[in-house]
């Protein structure tokens, strides 16, 4: 599930597992204390989703798609990457030459073999930002790209693919 900003990929992605009574709900954003516009959308997502739902906080992805259970909506992508980008020193222009790129590479391989491999439903939320504006920073550019990447490596794993605009659901694929 791929979109913009508030363009209700995650609710499309809610809807798609919506029949099934159990569901674990994968939170990639982490805790960002002191801001509350982050907690009010935390807070949104959690009042949306069923109480037989399931919810875990992290990043770590692999291990978790190589589980069997019930199905798995990952919310979201894009912030995982930057989680992914941070631990590999990505935004250090030589930390990401000297070995930085090919380990977050590394990273998105594993986690789109991850999605390949999985024997459970998989529902993946994340943001497309190829379509807007340049990125001003060096540094923006490097996430954009390197997320374009991500979102690219992962629809590949995937049997249906979908654009979320203005809250109407695309296919891409399937």
């Amino acid at each position: 599930m791929l979109g913009g900003a508030r363009s209700g990929k995650s609710v499309e992605a809610e809807r798609r597992l919506e029949a099934f009574p159990d569901v674990l709900y994968v939170a990639t954003g982490g805790v960002r204390d002191g801001d509350p516009d982050w907690a009010a959308r935390v807070a949104l997502h959690r009042e949306r989703r069923p109480g037989s739902w399931r919810t875990v906080e992290t990043v770590d992805l692999v291990p978790l798609l190589a589980q069997e259970g019930e199905p798995v909506l990952i919310d979201c992508l894009s912030l995982w990457l930057a989680d992914a980008m941070d631990s590999v020193g990505a935004w250090d222009d030589e930390t990401w030459a000297g070995g930085g790129a090919r380990a977050l590479r590394e990273r998105v391989a594993a986690l789109a073999e991850a999605v390949r491999a999985a024997r459970r439903t998989v529902v993946l939320v994340s943001n497309e930002v190829g379509s807007g504006v340049v990125p001003a920073t060096a540094s923006g550019r490097r996430y954009r790209d390197e997320l374009g990447r991500l979102n690219a490596a992962v629809a590949g794993e995937c049997e249906q693919v979908l654009l979320v605009v203005a809250g109407q659901a695309l296919v891409l694929r399937g």
